[in-house]
């Protein structure tokens, strides 16, 4: 029987309050994050780390003083082996997280000590962005090759329209919207984490593929009940750090003008697959604050798919259709083999 290892990728968080500061060093030290050389980006790292650990530290403490990400992801993988399991081979799915433990070099390590016939690699990131995907795909490939991993390896670049996702997001807003119509017509915000301008203006495809998502779910929505065609929704962006231009609007811009309006919101975080400071304390607690300041007469934040069953089998779905594909040609969301459109040189994919 062959073996087939997945290795799931996500951000990764603090496990504890002496972790938040190391664990930012490592984000900001990524030259994915800080385009500067070293050592100039090292210096930045441990600046800004710094200076931003005890605003982080008292984030988590709401968590009670660690990311609940670790463990989300690991029910994650679990589920999916449960799904791949009935296939014609031993499966096991490993965790290699960006910024803290598990990481990349312990779980290629991990992946090698399983020897097995072939590897898909499976960014737990629904749209693909240089900053995320991009720079976990690349420092794997950078590890694997230090380490002399050899097996045969896919990589799954994206999936913003994948049907389960879609579906799974779809299920959950139904039941919010209907509640939200108790309060008055509701407006659908699509909140994803945002970019600096000048990344995406320089070819990445983040932006786009979340607007693509957000397309996908209305359609979605409006194939599921047509009282919801010509509803109310706007994309908006979340998490705006630095001096920056970044990419907008901005999802507390976005609120402030339901308040104005006078319209219930239900927000769905639809670039995040799993709960953590941003869900749980950005949108649930900072920005439920700023809707109720600014009027907004209900609030109605939906959760992340996590284990949903229809999102585990789109993902496992994702891996059966990787392993078909020629070497070296990363699956597209559509089943073919086009890259995205020539604006986003950014997009990994070969044409």
């Amino acid at each position: 029987m062959k073996r087939l290892a997945v290795v799931v990728f996500n951000l990764g968080g603090p496990d504890s309050p002496q972790a938040v500061q190391p664990f930012l060093f490592n984000l900001f030290n990524d030259p994915a994050i800080i385009s500067l050389p070293q050592p100039l980006r090292w210096l930045v790292a441990k600046m800004i780390s710094s200076r931003r650990a005890p605003v982080a530290q008292e984030i988590y403490h709401h968590l009670g003083g660690k990311s609940p990400l670790l463990e989300q992801t690991q029910r994650q993988a679990s589920a999916l082996a449960d799904v791949l399991s009935g296939d014609d081979c031993e499966v096991r799915v490993f965790i290699a997280m960006r910024y803290w433990h598990p990481m990349t070099a312990q779980t290629v390590a991990e992946v090698k000590a399983y020897a097995p016939d072939a590897v898909v690699l499976l960014p737990l990131y629904p749209q693909y962005s240089t900053t995320t995907s991009g720079s976990s795909l690349k420092l794997w490939a950078e590890e694997a090759a230090r380490q002399g991993l050899a097996a045969p390896t896919k990589a799954i670049c994206c999936y913003p329209i994948e049907p389960g996702f879609i579906a799974a997001m779809t299920a959950t807003l139904l039941p919010l919207l209907r509640q939200a119509e108790g309060t008055g017509v509701p407006r659908l915000l699509f909140s994803a984490h945002g970019l600096p301008k000048k990344v995406v203006d320089g070819g990445d495809p983040y932006q786009n593929q979340v607007e693509a998502s957000a397309a996908a779910v209305i359609q979605a929505l409006e194939q599921a009940d047509p009282h919801w065609h010509g509803l109310d929704w706007q994309v908006c962006y979340q998490s705006r750090v630095g001096p920056l231009e970044w990419i907008g609007p901005s999802t507390d811009a976005e609120i402030e003008r339901a308040g104005r309006d006078g319209v219930p919101v239900v927000l769905m975080p639809l670039a995040f697959v799993s709960e953590h400071s941003e869900t749980l304390v950005e949108l649930d607690i900072e920005y439920g604050k700023l809707a109720a300041d600014a009027g907004v007469p209900l609030y109605l934040r939906a959760p992340t798919v996590q284990s949903q069953p229809e999102f585990i089998h789109g993902l496992a779905g994702l891996v059966r259709q990787a392993l078909d594909w020629p070497r070296g040609v990363t699956p597209r969301p559509d089943g073919g083999l086009r890259r995205c459109a020539d604006a986003w040189g950014k997009c990994p994919c070969q044409p």
